[in-house]
């Protein structure tokens, strides 16, 4: 499918690895111009490179550095003529259990996966709308729709980022404007993400990291972990001039593994 996207830019957080760079490779694949970020430069440039080779024609722009402070959000929006596409990510925060969790711990996680979030949607929706296109992807968690007992800081930072989304989506000055703001809730991906999270249950129960991630495996209908490939696919297709009927919600990607019907 052309999903008529060659051509704009697309800003994408936290794209040296994982799932950012899961969409940074879709979108790429598509003509899409991207600027990546990350904290690490070195793997920044390693995931840049490898886009290029995916597709000559886009033009492929890195700025390292800490898209949850201020001086990094500053830095990535300049890095771009223009803002078509925001894909929103920044790593989770750690496991554990909520009564070791200071205030700061919990300042930080909100800072970093609510607050950045809502900030670089505030620096580019309403250009987009000027414009007449956008498209807006954060990349949340499943933990969102079925919290993780060891992931409180996570659970409530995304959680509050989708209840302001749910929200915002619906102000028909972007919806309206053909702007789109959408989630996309990831559940077990093969990721150092989930890697380090099994590290952490594996040190708590004793248990081997490999016997944890089978035990992970056999709960989920398609016996697999996710990819980074498919979760990039379907992110490209929200970004997509087709999607521009799409808003406001939660896609669960997770396997079949969130057992409810809504």
């Amino acid at each position: 499918m052309e999903l008529g996207i060659a051509g704009k830019w697309a800003l994408v957080c936290a794209a040296s690895k994982g799932l950012g760079k899961g969409c940074a490779m879709a979108l790429a694949r598509e003509g899409v111009n991207v600027v990546i970020t990350a904290r690490g430069a070195e793997a920044l440039a390693a995931a840049a490179a490898e886009l290029r080779g995916l597709n000559p024609a886009v033009e492929v722009r890195t700025v390292a550095g800490d898209i949850a402070t201020a001086a990094g959000r500053e830095a990535a929006l300049a890095a771009a003529p223009q803002i078509d596409i925001l894909v929103n990510n920044a790593g989770g925060p750690p496991p554990g259990d909520f009564r070791d969790w200071d205030r700061e711990a919990w300042i930080k996680a909100i800072d970093a996966n609510m607050l950045t979030p809502i900030e670089l949607m505030k620096a580019t929706v309403d250009a987009m709308a000027e414009r007449g296109y956008g498209r807006v992807v954060n990349i949340t968690s499943g933990a969102v729709k079925a919290p993780i007992d060891t992931l409180g800081l996570s659970n409530g930072a995304r959680s509050g980022l989708t209840g302001f989304v749910a929200g915002l989506a619906r102000q028909s000055r972007l919806a309206g404007h053909n702007v789109t703001i959408n989630n996309l809730l990831p559940g077990f991906f093969d990721t150092d993400r989930i890697r380090t999270t099994m590290a952490a249950a594996a040190a708590k129960s004793g248990k081997g990291i490999d016997e944890l991630l089978d035990v992970r495996r056999a709960a989920i209908p398609a016996r697999r972990l996710g990819t980074a490939d498919e979760f990039g696919a379907a992110c490209a297709f929200l970004c997509s001039a087709q999607a521009g009927y799409i808003t406001g919600q939660n896609w669960l990607l997770d396997g079949g593994g969130y057992p409810g019907t809504f």
